[in-house]
C-alpha cells in the first residue's frame, strides 16, 4: 500500500540499498481505462519464478487506491511480490515526484528482480517513461518492453480515438496487446490494424490477441524502442493525501472526489468491522452507471473483489483485506451522486 509521500525521509540506509540495485528489468504496462491491466498483471504474477522477487508500482486515477488491496489479497510478500500504490491521478505531476518516492521506497523494501508498473489508464505514460530514463534511475533500472493493452472494440469509437491519452499509450507501445478478444466481433481486430496502420508506426511493434490478460512472461524481455520522453506540463492536479491507514470519521467511511482528463471518480473507504450483504451488493453494483468501477468488500461470504467494465461485473474471492473500499469512475458525475446511500444499505453490521 502507500503513505503520504512528504512523510518519506531518504536515509542512509536506504540510499546504501539505492546504490546497490543495478539493472532492474523494467517494464510500463499501460492502456485505457477498462482494459484489463490488472488482471493481466495479476496474470503475470503468476508466471513469476518462485525464487524472483517482483514490484510492483501502481497508480490509479481515484484517490482510494483499490489495486494494492486486489493484489495483497493475494497473500504477495509471501511469494516475493511487493506492491506499492500512487494514487490520484497521473503519477508523474509534480515533477514526478509522487512517483519517484514511491518507486524508491519500493525498490529499498523489495530489492527486486523484475519492475513492473501500471500507470493509470486516464494517465500520461510518455511521462512515467520521462521519470524512468532520467539519470538518477540510470544505472538502477534497465527500461524493457512497454506493453500497452487495448480493447479493439473501441477503435470503432470516436471518444476513444479522439482522447489523447489513448493514442499517446498506442504510440509508445512496444508490444500492443488486443485484450478481450474473445468478445470481439470478426471485424474488430482488423479495424484496430488499420487504425494503427495510420496513426503508430507497426514497424517495430508487435501486435497480439490474449483472453482475459493473459501475457505472456517472454514479452517481457522484448527490447525497448526509443521513444520520444518529451515532458508533458499538466496543472491543477495534486498529489494524494490519504494514508495507508487513513482515520475514519466518526461516521464510519470517508470519501473523496477526482477529475481530470473528461472523467470524475468517486471513492469510499469503509471501517473494517462493517460487514456488507453480498447479494444486495452485487445487485447494486450490477445497476451503477460508470464506466469503471473496483471494490474490495468484507461481506457476509467473505472478502470479495468486484470488478466492472463495459457493463460486466464480475467477482474474485480474496484471503485478506485491511477494510471495503470501492472506487468508481464516470464521465458523468450525477450518475454518482446517490451512490452513497445505496452502498450505506447494503451494510448488514457496523
Amino acid at each position: 500500500m502507500y503513505q503520504t509521500p512528504h512523510h518519506y525521509i531518504s536515509t542512509p540506509e536506504s540510499s546504501s540499498i539505492m546504490l546497490q540495485l543495478k539493472a532492474i528489468p523494467t517494464n510500463v504496462i499501460t492502456g485505457f481505462l477498462g482494459v484489463g491491466k490488472s488482471t493481466a498483471i495479476l496474470n503475470l504474477l503468476r508466471q513469476k519464478p518462485d525464487n524472483e522477487r517482483w514490484a510492483i508500482l501502481v497508480n490509479e486515477f481515484g484517490e482510494v487506491g483499490i489495486d494494492g488491496s486486489l493484489f495483497t489479497g493475494q497473500k504477495t510478500e509471501e511469494s516475493g511480490i511487493f506492491i506499492r500504490e500512487v494514487p490520484g491521478g497521473c503519477m508523474c505531476c509534480a515533477a514526478g515526484l509522487p512517483m519517484q518516492i514511491a518507486l524508491n521506497m519500493l525498490l529499498t523494501r523489495a530489492k527486486p528482480h523484475r519492475l513492473l508498473i501500471e500507470p493509470t489508464g486516464l494517465g500520461h505514460p510518455k511521462e512515467v517513461l520521462s521519470v524512468l530514463a532520467a539519470e538518477h534511475y540510470r544505472e538502477v533500472l534497465d527500461l524493457r518492453a512497454t506493453l500497452t493493452l487495448v480493447d479493439a472494440r473501441k477503435v470503432h469509437e470516436e471518444r476513444y480515438t479522439s482522447h489523447p491519452t489513448f493514442n499517446q499509450q498506442l504510440a509508445i507501445a512496444d508490444v500492443i496487446v488486443a485484450n478481450k478478444a474473445d468478445q470481439y466481433d470478426s471485424g474488430d481486430f482488423p479495424a484496430l490494424l488499420d487504425f494503427l496502420e495510420r496513426t503508430v508506426s507497426l514497424d517495430s511493434t508487435t501486435v497480439f490477441q490474449v483472453n482475459q490478460g493473459m501475457l505472456n512472461i517472454d514479452w517481457l524481455t522484448a527490447p525497448a524502442s526509443q521513444h520520444n520522453h518529451a515532458h508533458h506540463h499538466h496543472t491543477g492536479e495534486q498529489v494524494a493525501s490519504i494514508p495507508e491507514t487513513p482515520e475514519i470519521p466518526e461516521a464510519g467511511y470517508l470519501s473523496i472526489d477526482n477529475q481530470g482528463e473528461g472523467f470524475y471518480s468517486r471513492g469510499w473507504i469503509f471501517k473494517p468491522e462493517w460487514i456488507f450483504d453480498a447479494r444486495e451488493l452485487y445487485s447494486l453494483l450490477l445497476g451503477v452507471n460508470a464506466e469503471r468501477i473496483k471494490g474490495v468488500f468484507i461481506t457476509d461470504r467473505g472478502i470479495t473483489a468486484y470488478n466492472k467494465a463495459d457493463n460486466v461485473l464480475t467477482e474474485a474471492e480474496l484471503d485478506d483485506s485491511m477494510d471495503s473500499r470501492i472506487e468508481c469512475i464516470s464521465s458523468d458525475p450525477h450518475s454518482l451522486e446517490s451512490l452513497e446511500d445505496a452502498l450505506l444499505d447494503c451494510v448488514l453490521t457496523r
